[in-house]
């Protein structure tokens, strides 16, 4: 049990899938500060409130806190937007020149004449005929 939890343990992927769960808590950090230290209040000097926690209303003696849901909402989109912006453009933006790089490198085969085709396809039939035994004794006369 113990050796098949070590193999399990010791796989790269796990490794793998460890380092980049904890460099991604430490960027989720980063976001999280870029958001709340600089994004936040940018959008507060625009509109006026940095904050809307305080927003609730009361149905039946039950307080509903919308304000920290619009809170939290905000933050998400934000985060989302930073991701995309500043990760995954610049990879897609990478990748598309990497395989512009390498389509220029590696130019694509000629498609194959119809022509050129449909000889193949009347060579290959009449190879099969020569060495089918229906077909002994039709071989073309050798050259």
């Amino acid at each position: 049990m113990l050796k098949g939890f070590k193999e399990f343990i010791m796989r790269g992927n796990v490794v793998d899938l460890a380092v980049a769960v904890v460099i991604g808590a430490a960027f989720g950090d980063i976001v999280k500060a870029l958001v709340a230290d600089i994004i936040t209040p940018v959008i507060a000097a625009i509109g006026g409130q940095p904050d809307f926690s305080t927003l609730t209303f009361t149905i039946h003696k039950s307080k509903f806190l919308y304000g920290d849901f619009i809170n939290k909402v905000i933050a998400f989109v934000i985060i989302a937007a930073a991701i995309y912006f500043i990760v995954v453009l610049p990879l897609n933006t990478l990748a598309e020149r990497r395989a512009r790089k390498l389509s220029a490198e590696e130019p694509l085969p000629e498609a194959k004449a119809e022509e050129v085709l449909l000889l193949e396809q009347i060579r290959d039939l009449m190879q099969a005929q020569t060495t089918s035994p229906a077909g002994r004794g039709t071989e073309p006369p050798s050259r």
